[in-house]
């Protein structure tokens, strides 16, 4: 009568010893997709911010450090529609002539694509719970020359938020030990790139 009372008990040993061993090997798993998955929105926000970022330097001369203006710009700055036609006196078909036919919103230009995006909250880091975007603009010297830059980062902490905290840590200490930034960032504060460090 004992022993298969033993071998019960064994089996629900190995059932929940088993259990706990898929849960070890499946947690890392269900944890990397679930950033990528999260790292794909942040990083289409960081486009966004980007090409903002582009069009008031081409309008400013500067990048701007500041959401607020960022945003105000979008709302209010206007960008003209150009048309190119040959030019009909050229006869050698390499001239143009650009003739502006209107003038959009930087808003409206820069997310006609993306119908459901709130640009006015552009600078809220999606799933951190209201975390904003580190944004920073300035010049930096390089070869003796000045170059406007911009960086906006989001740290791994935000919007990895609710998920595994070891996780999270060992992922932030791997990118430190590589001096890498631990999250996603564009641009430089001491390089002239505009890349984002996924790219």
């Amino acid at each position: 009568m004992k022993k298969p009372i033993i071998q019960i008990i064994l089996l629900a040993i190995a059932v929940v010893l088993g259990y706990f061993i898929y849960v070890s090997i499946m947690q890392p798993v269900n944890f990397n997709k679930e950033k990528r998955a999260r790292e794909a929105v942040v990083i289409q926000y960081l486009k966004d911010i980007r090409s903002a970022e582009f069009i008031y330097k081409q309008l400013n001369n500067r990048y701007t450090g500041s959401f607020d203006t960022l945003i105000h710009f979008m709302d209010s700055a206007q960008i003209p529609v150009v048309k190119i036609i040959p030019d009909p006196h050229d006869t050698t078909y390499t001239l143009t002539i650009n003739d502006t036919v209107g003038y959009v919103k930087v808003a409206d230009s820069l997310f006609k694509d993306q119908p459901n995006v709130d640009y006015h909250h552009i600078n809220i880091i999606p799933f951190s719970g209201g975390k904003k975007f580190q944004l920073k603009a300035g010049i930096i010297k390089k070869g003796g020359i000045k170059v406007n830059v911009f960086e906006v980062k989001a740290p791994y902490t935000t919007y990895l938020k609710g998920m595994n905290k070891q996780l999270i840590v060992n992922l932030t200490a791997t990118r430190k030990e590589l001096h890498k930034y631990p999250g996603l960032k564009v641009g430089s504060m001491t390089e002239p790139s505009t890349d984002g460090n996924w790219e």
